[in-house]
């Protein structure tokens, strides 16, 4: 069993930088792939980032790709999500999730067993 718990929203203006993070409980994060996801108002959950349980290997969505930068530190049981040139179509609900796995990472979130309750963001334009 994994908990985790999201923070470092907030609002900011478009072309700011904010830096989520994500502390898990138990201690056996480090076999955990752990991924980033949004929801915006009206719309569905959609992928953001993917982090390999070494966190040597990292996915992105085309939409965040080149200003966003996920990492982990699996001493501190806690993944980051950095997130930079913020535009306003950034702003959603952000998740960290946590699968239980040492082989790859994960886009679709029906992968993930475990979830945060997530925290806003908003950028404004």
């Amino acid at each position: 069993q994994v908990q985790l718990v999201e923070s470092g929203g907030g609002l900011v203006q478009a072309g700011g930088s904010l830096r989520l993070s994500c502390a898990a409980s138990g201690r056996t994060f480090s076999s955990y792939a752990m991924g980033w996801f949004r929801q915006a108002p009206g719309k569905e959950r959609e992928f953001v980032a993917a982090i390999r349980w070494s966190g040597g290997v990292t996915y992105y969505a085309d939409s965040v790709k080149g200003r966003f930068t996920g990492s982990r530190d699996n001493a501190k049981n806690t993944v980051y999500l950095q997130m930079n040139s913020l535009k306003p179509e950034d702003t959603a609900v952000y998740y960290c999730a946590a699968k239980k796995d040492l082989r790859s990472w994960y886009t679709a979130d029906y992968e993930y067993d475990y979830w945060g309750q997530g925290t806003q963001v908003t950028v404004s334009s």
